[in-house]
């Protein structure tokens, strides 16, 4: 298991969801009290690389896709490990077989070539993320509100020593430990939430935390928006138009 999220960015090209959120707050009804999109999906899926790279912004993209094929357009497709480390390459500036240059990635650099450029298929086609925008990781609800409109919430986090010593066991706050050793960022999606917290896909499988252990140590999260999902679910984050995730998005075509 490797971590590899780099120290997140703060572009201004990158819209906010409690932009659009804000103007209907009061008239929105408030999130369900869990969801659970991973169940449908089954308990393994894959590694996608980050057992031996620090490709784990790119093995988020697969996971995302994965729970959007197994819930809204089955079957459940699992991009290969040659793909996600493609994205690793093209994204991040990975050299296979250069071990120098698996260095991670951050994940705003990700989702912007995911959007612009795609995740390369074996057929030589790629798959583009169709937007996404920032969501106030202060905000739970809207954090709720994002798993359940886009499937998914792409998150970065700061790892506590303690939690890589407990992967596979509920990730909590530690009493008496105010400050622990951090000891490097990670991404993953969130694909379920209860009242205790919300449960990631990382390093092949799910991972619970509670909400106390994501607001402690995550620093950003993004709602993604997936054509396919939406074709077929009607759901867009914080029930964005298409014009609006379109509007979204153009300032960073227009940088690129």
């Amino acid at each position: 298991m490797k971590l590899g999220r780099l120290p997140r960015r703060h572009s201004q090209r990158i819209a906010r969801l409690s932009t659009f959120l804000d103007a209907r707050r009061l008239a929105l009804p408030p999130p369900p009290p869990s969801v659970d999109y991973i169940t449908p999906c089954g308990s393994s899926f894959g590694m996608m690389g980050n057992d031996s790279l620090g490709d784990c912004t790119c093995a988020a993209v697969a996971h995302a896709r994965q729970i959007w094929t197994g819930n809204a357009n089955l079957p459940m497709q699992t991009d290969s490990d040659a793909a996600v480390i493609a994205l690793y390459s093209a994204a991040c500036g990975y050299v296979p077989g250069d071990p120098s240059t698996d260095r991670g990635g951050d994940e705003q650099t990700v989702l912007t070539y995911w959007s612009l450029k795609g995740l390369p298929l074996p057929d030589g086609s790629a798959d583009e993320l169709t937007a996404f925008v920032e969501v106030d990781v202060a905000n739970i609800a809207d954090v709720k509100t994002t798993i359940v409109d886009c499937g998914v919430c792409y998150i970065g986090f700061n790892v506590p020593d303690y939690a890589m010593a407990s992967v596979g066991q509920l990730w909590d706050l530690q009493a008496g430990n105010d400050n622990p050793k951090i000891i490097g960022g990670h991404a993953v999606i969130l694909a379920a939430y209860d009242s205790v917290g919300p449960t990631c896909i990382t390093w092949g499988r799910p991972q619970k935390m509670t909400w106390g252990f994501f607001t402690r140590f995550t620093d950003e999260a993004y709602a993604l928006a997936d054509r396919d999902w939406i074709s077929t679910t009607g759901s867009t984050p914080g029930g964005m138009s298409m014009d609006q995730l379109k509007g979204a998005m153009q300032a960073l075509r227009e940088s690129a």
